[in-house]
């Protein structure tokens, strides 16, 4: 029998290309070639698959919304060496754990931390968690860091908010490269210092042409550099991502306000998504992450910018920590010339179905029928 960690990869399918040019006037530019994009129509897509499509095959939350943890774990589908791995590992793991919880010698906090740490070694998928289930996660969460730091955070589990379609739009001309957006983005969202992991890129082109082949986003001089111009990417949340289609453990999808999100507790690190990504947006942690202590940003969520640990796949949430109060996220705050924009896509009033509505915009490989819910425009 096969398994899901077997299944290969998914072909993309481009789709044919539409006539018109894209006004960058390169011709063989990174957007795809599919010109620009009518801003109606592409959102009526979005729109259309926001509403339509069914949430990705997997264990469905409303078959069996209090599936536990140790549930979880021994219904799934693995092979019989991935699975004496797997108990394997448990066991020893579980052994250390039980001895250190059991160890009279040790101090109360030492055995509470074994103790949390064997409920997180069996925690669940975070997406089939009940509401009470999820409180307790976080707290436990947070509870660990304090132990294991002196420090405490504050940690949210918060649902997405009804009625929202989160979406994005970058001003090509108003990017002066000054990269503010990227150092909000990093001490926002929690990101390894030493690795120097970045969610946001800068690319920057020559005037007239659009090649990120060549496009440096790594320069360290004065910008803007005459003759050039910059352009943003990011994750670009897209409406059918593929990177949810090929995780084989279920540890990202898409919440219903639009936003992709990893569950870093169930993330097995096998990079599928990584190789699936069209966009480059996703990271992996090589290492063990290092925030100094003194930089570490409390308020965080457990889809966002929690801390994360080695091995797992992290990305950009469009700052759920912050987007689900009704904030903008922090590349949107630090950008010293308002060249970004973000906000609801289902309200008619938000700023940026002014901006769809008003300016030609495009999105970057639109050909794929990935349906990136981030869009570029000019004055």
């Amino acid at each position: 029998m096969s398994t899901p960690l077997r299944r290969p990869l998914p072909v993309i399918q481009p789709r044919p290309a539409h006539d018109g040019s894209c006004g960058c006037g390169s011709g063989g530019c990174g957007c795809g070639g599919s010109g620009w994009s009518d801003a109606e129509a592409g959102l009526d897509r979005v729109r259309h698959l926001a509403a339509d499509v069914p949430p990705p095959d997997g264990v469905d939350p409303a078959e069996d919304p209090h599936l536990s943890g140790f549930r979880q774990l021994l219904e799934r589908q693995v092979d019989r060496r991935t699975a004496i791995g797997g108990i394997t590992a448990g066991l020893l793991a579980g052994l250390g754990l039980f001895q250190t919880a059991c160890n009279p010698i040790a101090s109360a906090e030492t055995r509470e931390k074994a103790v949390l740490d064997w409920q997180e070694y069996f925690q669940g998928n975070f997406r089939l968690m009940t509401d009470q289930e999820k409180v307790d996660t976080v707290r436990r969460l947070e509870r660990l860091h304090e132990l294991r730091t002196g420090q405490r955070v504050d940690i949210s589990p918060s649902d997405a908010r009804p009625g929202v379609l989160y979406g994005y739009a970058f001003n090509i001309s108003k990017c002066r490269g000054y990269m503010d957006c990227i150092r909000g983005c990093v001490k926002e969202n929690n990101q390894d210092r030493k690795s120097a992991i970045q969610y946001i890129r800068i690319h920057e082109h020559k005037k007239g042409q659009i090649d990120f082949g060549h496009a440096e986003d790594d320069f360290f001089h004065e910008v803007p550099a005459a003759g050039h111009f910059y352009i943003g990417t990011q994750c670009f949340h897209c409406q059918n991502p593929p990177c949810v289609d090929v995780c084989p453990v279920k540890a990202t999808w898409m919440e219903p306000d639009g936003i992709v999100v990893v569950d870093y507790n169930w993330c097995i690190g096998c990079r599928y998504c990584i190789a699936a990504c069209p966009y480059d947006a996703r990271r992996f942690n090589w290492s063990e992450p290092v925030v100094p202590a003194d930089e570490v940003n409390p308020h965080q969520h457990y889809l966002g910018n929690r801390l994360r640990k080695r091995g797992v796949v992290e990305k950009c949430t469009f700052c759920i920590q912050r987007s689900r109060e009704g904030r903008n996220p922090a590349c949107v705050e630090a950008c010293p010339t308002g060249a970004r924009i973000f906000g609801n896509l289902l309200d008619p009033d938000s700023e940026i179905r002014w901006v769809l509505a008003n300016k030609k915009v495009f999105r970057l490989k639109e050909d794929l029928g990935t349906e990136p819910k981030f869009w570029y425009y000019m004055d």
